[in-house]
């Protein structure tokens, strides 16, 4: 471990009074997708947030190593497709992840009209197509991206919204 690392690491008496309170931060789920000439993927992603009304910027942390990483570093995009609460299919799919050589999107209905390419579910709640504005390689465990709000909409139904009360570990 760095140095750094020791640095950033809270104590466990620390770690007890607080854990439970960062889990109660409300996060959605969202399968985050990313199209690179002929290479696509999605992954299940809860840590989103508004960054920005104007422009509008939106930003997604991602566990370091993902294989999406290099595909939205090389093709400076990504889409964020909001699960709606009773959505099961495409959560059961993307919840353990997908195998990089299969076609992680066949067989699920797809919206090929989009702004930036990246694949879009037709059955979800809603949508945003991002253009990378920002990476930033933060000394933790994901790293964040930062993008500009390129396309999107409001499909249809509610949130689906969760906890992590059993807070947060390492």
């Amino acid at each position: 471990m760095s140095r750094r690392s020791e640095k950033n690491k809270l104590d466990e008496a620390t770690r007890n009074k607080v854990s439970k309170a960062i889990g109660c931060i409300p996060a959605g789920l969202f399968i985050l997708t990313a199209r690179y000439e002929d290479r696509a993927t999605g992954i299940l992603a809860s840590w989103v947030q508004q960054v920005s009304f104007a422009p509008p910027l939106i930003s997604v942390a991602v566990a370091k190593g993902r294989p999406i990483m290099p595909l939205i570093s090389e093709s400076r995009h990504f889409g964020l497709c909001q699960l709606p609460e009773d959505e099961k299919i495409i959560l059961r799919k993307f919840a353990s992840g997908v195998d990089a050589a299969d076609d992680p999107f066949l067989g699920l209905d797809m919206n090929h009209d989009t702004v930036t390419g990246v694949p879009i579910f037709n059955k979800i709640l809603s949508y945003l197509e991002c253009e990378v504005q920002c990476h930033v390689d933060v000394e933790g465990d994901h790293d964040l991206f930062v993008g500009v709000v390129r396309g999107g909409r409001f499909i249809d139904g509610k949130p689906w919204v969760h906890l992590r009360d059993d807070g947060f570990r390492y």
